[in-house]
C-alpha cells in the first residue's frame, strides 16, 4: 500500500485558486499524486449564490474535480486576507489561478508580486484565450473554444453542421499541458533555484490537439472537413454495421486489411482492384465501406470482436458510460477509487491514468472534494499561525 507521503509530489505545497474546470483538472493531477494542495476560495458569504461553478458543491463535477485537497477560505480583497495570502506564498511552492489579467493585478496574485514574495514560487495560470493579444480579457469556455479552434468544423457528419465534442475537450486538455507545465517548471527549479510564470489557455491547448488536422492546414493548406465516424486519413477505419448495433474496426494497414478479410472469410475482397492496396481503398472509401457493411452484417459484435483482435485487428464494441465502467477490462484497470466524506459517505471517483511501477496508486483519495473553508484552521497552523491570530482573522472577515 503507498503512504501520501511516499507519492512523487509529496514535497510540494500548491495553492488552488482556481474555478470551473480548466484549472481545477491541472490541479487534480498534482495533489492525485501527492502534492498539499489548498484549495483557496471566499468565504461563503462573499460567494456566489449558486455555490460552486461546476454545479453542487457534493455533486459527482465538483467531487471528482477536487479530491485530494483541503479547503482553506479567504477574502482576497480584504486587507487582512491578502497579506494572509502572501504569508502562505511564502512557503508554497505552486499558485495556480485563472483570473483575467486585470483581476490578477488587482487581487496581488501576478507573477511580479509573488516572486517579490518568494522568488520560489512557480504561478501557474489559464485562460480562454491567452494572457496577452486581442482576446485575452474575454472569458472562455469550453464551448466557444471548441467552435473557434476549428474542432465542431471536423466533428460530426458530413452535412450535419458543426458537432461539439460530448466531453469538456478544451478544458480538460488545457488542465493537463497546464500540470505538465508545472512539473516543467519544477524540474527547472531543481537547477536554477528560481521558480517562473507557466501559462496556457484552453485556445493553444486545443490548436495544439487538433495534431495532424491541424498539420494538414499549415503544412498543406488543407481546410479538414466532417468524416462522420471515419477516420479521415485511414481506409477502412471506422464504425460499420454488425447484426445487433454498431462496432468499431480498424484494419487500415496492408496486413490488417489481409487478416480481416481472412478471418471474415471474405477473400474475394483482396482480389477486387478497387481495394488492392492502400491508395485505391483510400480512392474507393464508400464502395469499400458498403462492401464492409453487407459482410459485418452477418456478425454480431461480439463475434466480429472473437474473430478479428486474436488477429490483430481492431476492433470494438461503442459502449455507454455505463457499459464503459462494467467492461471486464476497465474493471481489472480498477479506474475508481473511494474518497471519504462526512455527509455522502464513501464515494467512488475516477483515479489517474498514469501509473507508476514504483509508486502505485493509493487504495483510497484521502479527501473528498472539501466544503468552503473546511479545513481553516487545521491549514494555517500548519503554516504557523496561532489560535489567537486565527480567530482574530475569523472575526475581521478575512477568512
Amino acid at each position: 500500500m503507498t503512504s501520501d507521503s511516499t507519492l512523487p509530489l509529496a514535497p510540494y505545497t500548491v495553492l488552488d485558486l482556481t474555478i470551473a474546470r480548466a484549472g481545477p483538472s491541472a490541479v487534480r493531477l498534482l495533489a492525485d499524486w501527492g502534492a498539499k494542495v489548498v484549495k483557496v476560495e471566499p468565504p461563503k458569504e462573499r460567494r456566489k449564490a449558486s455555490g460552486s461553478v461546476t454545479g453542487v458543491r457534493h455533486g459527482p463535477d465538483d467531487q471528482n474535480l477536487h479530491r485530494n485537497k483541503r479547503g482553506l477560505s479567504i477574502d482576497l480583497k480584504h486587507p487582512d486576507g491578502r497579506a494572509l495570502f502572501q504569508r502562505l506564498v511564502a512557503q508554497a511552492d505552486v499558485v495556480v489561478e485563472n483570473f483575467r489579467a486585470t483581476v490578477k493585478t488587482r487581487l496581488g496574485i501576478d507573477y511580479d508580486t509573488l516572486r517579490a514574495v518568494n522568488p520560489r514560487i512557480i504561478l501557474a495560470s489559464i485562460s480562454g484565450f491567452g494572457q496577452t493579444g486581442p482576446y485575452a480579457e474575454r472569458a472562455g469556455v469550453d464551448q466557444i473554444v471548441q467552435g473557434l479552434s476549428g474542432l465542431m468544423s471536423v466533428t460530426g457528419h458530413p452535412g450535419g453542421g458543426p458537432v461539439r465534442a460530448g466531453i469538456a475537450i478544451s478544458d480538460t486538455t488545457a488542465g493537463m499541458f497546464l500540470g505538465q507545465g508545472i512539473l516543467l517548471a519544477l524540474l527547472e527549479r531543481e537547477r536554477t533555484g528560481l521558480g517562473q510564470w507557466v501559462h496556457t489557455s484552453l485556445l493553444e491547448s486545443m490548436l495544439s490537439k487538433l495534431d495532424f488536422q491541424g498539420a494538414r492546414y499549415t503544412m498543406l493548406g488543407e481546410v479538414p472537413q466532417q468524416q462522420g465516424n471515419d477516420h479521415p486519413m485511414q481506409v477502412p477505419m471506422g464504425t460499420f454495421e454488425a447484426r445487433d448495433g454498431p462496432v468499431n474496426i480498424a484494419a487500415s494497414t496492408g496486413r490488417m486489411f489481409k487478416d480481416f478479410c481472412t478471418a471474415l472469410r471474405a477473400e474475394s475482397m483482396l482480389e477486387d482492384p478497387r481495394f488492392a492496396d492502400g491508395k485505391s481503398r483510400h480512392a474507393n472509401k464508400e464502395a469499400l465501406k458498403r462492401a464492409i457493411n453487407a459482410l459485418t452484417v452477418n456478425f454480431t459484435v461480439a463475434e466480429l470482436v472473437d474473430r478479428l483482435a486474436p488477429v490483430g485487428v481492431p476492433c470494438g464494441p461503442i459502449y455507454d458510460i455505463g457499459q464503459a465502467f462494467e467492461d471486464p477490462q476497465v474493471k481489472h484497470l480498477a479506474m475508481t477509487r473511494s474518497a471519504p466524506h462526512e455527509q455522502l459517505g464513501d464515494i467512488n471517483l475516477v483515479r489517474s491514468p498514469i501509473n507508476l511501477s514504483s509508486t502505485p496508486h493509493p487504495e483510497r483519495f484521502h479527501h473528498a472534494g472539501p466544503d468552503v473553508g473546511e479545513h481553516n484552521r487545521e491549514i494555517l497552523q500548519e503554516f504557523g499561525l496561532e489560535l489567537e491570530e486565527i480567530a482574530r482573522l475569523e472575526d475581521a472577515g478575512a477568512i
